[in-house]
């Protein structure tokens, strides 16, 4: 099991990221949260047993949806929390 915290600043909120994340984790079958921060970033952590699909996700975010412009993206490995699912946290 491999997990990462992601941090994506840019034009991340209002324009659908978390919600266009948490289907692209579903999709690929990757666990942990996606939320707002108060500075206008967005945070994910990010787990799966399946590196081939993380690491898709994590390019994914990188790119982000069409109405997203991703400025910084800053990564860390981090310890698995063994979530089951992938949620949008408030």
């Amino acid at each position: 099991m491999e997990a990462y915290s992601v941090r994506v600043n840019g034009r991340v909120q209002g324009v659908g990221f978390r919600y266009w994340a948490c289907r692209t984790a579903v999709r690929l079958g990757i666990a942990g949260w996606v939320k707002n921060n108060f500075d206008g970033s967005v945070s994910i952590h990010a787990e799966s047993s399946d590196r081939k699909h993380l690491t898709m996700f994590l390019k994914e975010l990188r790119r982000g949806p069409s109405s997203a412009v991703v400025r910084q993206f800053d990564i860390t490995e981090t310890a698995p929390r063994n979530y089951v699912d992938f949620d949008v946290e408030y």
